[in-house]
């Protein structure tokens, strides 16, 4: 097979203590999975406390991550850019109309990631009804510390999950209060799509997004999981 141009590089993580990286299908997000940040965004209470999950995409070579610092460029077009925590979810098997109880064999690692957002842009599109891919698929959109196999931290439920922007406190949540735990998540969204091993599941925000600038040093992290640091330039 021949091709006009060079393939482009395969997008991948970096994994704990081994030589191998994680190649990158595709990325899915959860977005309002916790009731405190749905709040915050403005979305209305839902009799049993939680709305259904949805999902919005970023392309794979949105992807940054690495060992140490990572570098982000402050992207085009916005004055309004925002920072969410998430913890990652990463498969290494795939499969359709997933059941709850066989989710969680689907998973290989986890890792701390960042969902970066242009809000002005994504607010925007809201107003006129139209997608919002431009608010949160763009370069450098999606962060990704070091991938964390199961087989040595487990499945984390609970635990502590944290941003600092320059030495500052801005989010601080816990993952119970996740609204959708990740086998729901996993199950739901293979009703959607079939999904497969290298997808990432970027699993939502607790309270406390703003906006950062250039030149800001991002630290954050979840329990059981690891950390991550980011400079915008």
């Amino acid at each position: 097979m021949t091709f006009i141009f060079p393939p482009h590089p395969v997008t991948s993580l970096p994994i704990f203590a081994r030589n191998e990286r994680f190649p990158v299908r595709r990325i899915f997000c959860v977005g309002r999975n916790y009731a405190d940040h749905a709040r915050e965004m403005g979305a209305a209470e839902q009799a049993d406390g939680r709305e259904p999950p949805f999902f919005f995409m970023k392309p794979a070579d949105a992807l940054v991550s690495g060992e140490g610092e990572i570098v982000v460029a402050y992207p085009p077009l916005t004055q309004n850019l925002h920072h969410e925590v998430e913890m990652i979810v990463a498969l290494g098997s795939g499969g359709a109309n997933v059941t709850v109880d066989a989710a969680k064999d689907l998973i290989f690692g986890y890792a701390v990631g960042l969902d970066l957002t242009r809000r002005d842009i994504q607010g925007k599109a809201k107003e006129k009804g139209h997608p919002w891919d431009m608010g949160k698929g763009f370069d450098q959109s999606a962060v990704a510390g070091i991938l964390q196999p199961v087989a040595l931290v487990g499945h984390p439920d609970r635990g502590r999950i944290w941003l600092t922007v320059n030495g500052e406190s801005r989010q601080d949540g816990d993952l119970t209060a996740m609204m959708w735990k990740v086998a729901d998540i996993i199950a739901n969204l293979s009703t959607t799509v079939r999904l497969e091993a290298g997808d990432l599941i970027y699993t939502g925000t607790p309270a406390g997004v703003g906006p950062i600038v250039r030149g800001d040093l991002l630290e954050a992290g979840v329990d059981g999981v690891g950390s991550l640091r980011a400079r915008l330039v």
